[in-house]
């Protein structure tokens, strides 16, 4: 059966699309929700700010840890039940935080919290791209976008107005209603899709991928981390870490190219796809662009024109309405026009709105920053949706969850990036020199925003009428395809939302 036109979505997708963002939006809040406590956290726990800092990083870095298991747990378990899964680990991981003792005790819980994000947040992904199918991708994906692009943005701004009443611990308690509201619509909503005994695809997990790849990635995570905290790279705690990710990545490199009866943990020949290759390292782009403006434009704030924490994170609203608007619009104008002209104007786009930034001033006008800001946020989300419905419809279906996998993981490499960037480039201005540290900082974005034009033109341009797009060189091989059966999702949908 057909999927139904792409100028609408049913009802039960409507359903879904709403449970599925209602439980990823506490783990997409809390990765940036912390940043605005850690004066208080170190105040409250009489500690320093290095161990405060860890509080984000070790959530980072179990979320790194667990997506990749994602990939082959939603086959051999199904999305549903792996999604439930995610809530709980989440919500457990949320109370014990906002119970913590001691600094020792939230990092550690904070790990837990970070295993559970790992699973929810590639599964929104994963989950919304079976249902919606090819036609519709792009408009799913741009709804998804709302909430993945302006998360980043709004956990600043939560976090500051929660800080002005009530405890800290409330930036972790607020998930307590929100998570089991979500848990109990999930119950409801989200289709059974548990293979039957003994019909499951995934076949054996890769345990040597994993024990290479996660342990690899995370201290990739934490090399960047510690060269931001310490600007210097020839320290034990950069060049250990460092060492480490590369023996590990190299290892499963080799290790995932060997003919053997179990695939894969990720398939690397994925990358032989052109698209699929620029997709992946435009996600990643994106994520060091948006992550360093987070980072950034506070500094500017509160560094050069004196604003307080929480004035800081209002200013940064506009870059995220400006991405939450375009988002939407992209992702469905990629389902008509394909996504190359869109991501390369997006790309163009922010690009000029960050060589504006590079010229700001103490005495700029702030309208004229939140006017950049806004113009800078339409440009990522104009990359973001048109990008991720392209890398759907790059892969066959039964690898979608990988290249889920591989985009979340270098989209938060890009993102650890991004902040290492602006911590470097500030401390390369030298000390006192906040506005030539925040122009220095968007010298940087910009060369990576241009580095994602030039990404865009790989990109898969509009399909002919009634002809499938023509494959691009390297496409993924033959063996690694299987036949679409994603058109029967929204059939299938649709009948299990006809009782609920």
């Amino acid at each position: 059966m057909a999927h139904p036109s792409n100028e609408g979505l049913d009802p039960a997708l409507r359903r879904l699309i709403g449970v599925i963002l209602l439980g990823g939006i506490m783990g997409i809040l809390d990765g940036s929700m912390i940043a605005v406590a850690a004066d208080t956290l170190v105040k409250d726990f009489d500690t320093s700010l290095s161990a405060v800092s860890w509080v984000s990083t070790a959530y980072l870095l179990a979320l790194t840890v667990s997506i990749p298991v994602t990939t082959w747990a939603v086959d051999r378990f199904g999305g549903r039940r792996l999604w439930l899964l995610g809530l709980v680990v989440f919500l457990a991981g949320s109370i014990s935080s906002g119970l913590a003792w001691n600094i020792g005790s939230l990092i550690v819980f904070r790990v837990l919290q970070g295993l559970g994000a790992g699973l929810l947040d590639p599964l929104m992904l994963t989950l919304l791209a079976r249902s919606a199918g090819p036609a519709r991708i792009g408009q799913v994906m741009g709804l998804m976008g709302v909430v993945g692009s302006s998360g980043p943005v709004f956990g600043p701004i939560v976090g500051g107005f929660i800080l002005q009443g009530v405890s800290w611990r409330w930036m972790f308690l607020v998930n307590v209603p929100i998570g089991l509201l979500a848990l109990v619509l999930a119950l409801r909503v989200i289709p059974d899709d548990r293979p039957a005994p003994g019909e499951h695809t995934a076949g054996r997990l890769d345990t040597v991928g994993v024990a290479l790849i996660g342990p690899g990635v995370a201290a990739a995570v934490l090399t960047l981390s510690q060269y931001a905290e310490r600007t210097e790279f020839a320290t034990w705690q950069v060049l250990v870490p460092l060492a480490a990710a590369v023996v590990l990545l190299a290892a499963y490199a080799v290790h995932a190219l060997r003919e053997r009866g179990t695939p894969p943990l990720i398939d690397l020949r994925l990358f032989t796809s052109r698209s699929f290759s620029a997709s992946v390292v435009l996600s990643a782009l994106v994520g060091l662009a948006t992550f360093a403006s987070l980072f950034a434009l506070p500094l500017y704030y509160q560094q050069v024109r004196g604003h307080d924490t929480f004035e800081s994170a209002l200013l940064l609203a506009p870059l995220g309405v400006g991405s939450a608007l375009s988002m939407p619009l992209t992702g469905r104008l990629s389902d008509k026009l394909g996504s190359r002209n869109l991501v390369l104007g997006g790309s163009v786009l922010a690009g000029l709105s960050a060589l504006a930034f590079t010229q700001l001033d103490a005495g700029t006008s702030q309208v004229w920053t939140a006017v950049v800001a806004f113009t800078i946020g339409i440009g990522l989300g104009s990359v973001g949706a048109p990008t991720i419905a392209s890398l759907y419809r790059t892969l066959p279906p039964q690898k979608v969850p990988q290249g889920s996998t591989v985009l979340y993981m270098l989209n938060q490499l890009g993102a650890a990036i991004g902040i290492a960037l602006v911590a470097l480039l500030v401390q390369s201005a030298g000390d006192g020199d906040a506005l030539g540290g925040f122009r220095h900082a968007y010298w940087g974005v910009t060369a990576a925003l241009a580095l994602a034009a030039v990404a865009a033109t790989q990109l898969p341009g509009r399909a002919r009428p009634q002809e499938p797009a023509a494959p691009d060189e390297g496409a993924v091989p033959e063996d690694v395809r299987a036949p679409d059966k994603s058109a029967e999702a929204p059939a299938s949908l649709a009948a299990q939302g006809d009782v609920l």
